[in-house]
């Protein structure tokens, strides 16, 4: 199994009424920029897309920076307004404790993608932060637009964050590597990663601990993996990395007219499932 067969899985969705956007990056391999001119496949990967809560991902990256440089501090309690409340994903707006400190809105914006922690969390460090970390990692087109929100009028931004598979990939490898910002912000970030519950995509027919021990070192003949998924209408996304004999940071996007029906989501998620499989191979061929 080769990055080039993932390329395959990925094409192999075009005669699908869908978008699908791959892009995966061999950590290890040698090359300049974080090692993903070494050894990086893309399909569609700069098309930019509505990338859903796998956009969380850059908040998540301010906020460990911020917790690495002092600017924030990981006790430091957050109250949780009304403005924040929203539904969807998570938990805080169905639990009756009104604070909460800057570590746990993490831990339950990457565990459960609470939308009311992540809103927090984005009043805490602003828009502007995300867009500047961004621009500074080279991550081009990888934007949040707004807040969750129950319900978006006219006179707020369509989606909540677009990006591109190519974007989501990088700041994955840059973490994987210790670069994204700083080694301690990095580390951060990927233990953060770890907790997500939601493994249904790109994981989900991969054989994987998601509870092993020791992360992100390697277990002999297993895979560990570290990823936040993205849903929303005609949306599935998911980023990660999966830890083998090899390092693989990936994205995949599906978009589609949800106007086909629930056939062309299926269709997505069994795309996504099957790329899944074709990383899992390659993040197990012996480096």
């Amino acid at each position: 199994m080769s990055l080039a067969q993932v390329a395959a899985a990925a094409r192999s969705s075009a005669a699908l009424p869908l978008t699908l956007a791959v892009a995966a990056v061999d950590v290890d391999a040698p090359g300049p920029d974080t090692g993903a001119d070494g050894g990086a496949v893309g399909v569609d990967d700069t098309v930019v897309l509505p990338v859903a809560s796998a956009s969380k991902l850059l908040l998540l990256a301010e906020v460990a920076r911020r917790l690495d440089t002092g600017e924030l501090t990981a006790g430091q309690p957050v109250e949780i307004l009304p403005e924040d409340v929203t539904g969807g994903t998570g938990l805080l707006g169905r639990l009756s404790r009104p604070g909460w400190t800057v570590e746990d809105l993490a831990w339950l914006t990457a565990a459960v993608s609470d939308n009311t922690a992540t809103n927090a969390l984005l009043r805490l460090v602003g828009l502007p932060a995300t867009a500047r970390l961004a621009r500074d990692l080279g991550l081009e087109r990888l934007t949040l637009h707004d807040r969750v929100r129950d319900e978006r009028g006219p006179d707020v931004p369509p989606v909540f964050a677009t990006g591109t598979a190519r974007d989501l990939a990088r700041l994955v490898a840059l973490a994987v590597q210790g670069t994204m910002a700083t080694p301690a912000a990095s580390a951060r970030l990927l233990g953060w990663m770890r907790a997500n519950t939601d493994h249904g995509l790109v994981p989900a027919l991969i054989d994987h601990d998601p509870y092993a021990p020791g992360f992100p070192e390697p277990l002999p003949g297993r895979l560990l993996v570290a990823n936040k998924t993205g849903t929303d209408t005609g949306v599935r996304a998911d980023a990660g990395v999966i830890v083998g004999a090899r390092r693989v940071a990936y994205a995949v996007v599906s978009h589609w007219d949800v106007a086909l029906g629930p056939s062309t989501e299926r269709a997505a998620v069994h795309a996504i499932r099957d790329v899944g499989r074709a990383l899992a191979a390659w993040a197990q061929r012996p480096a």
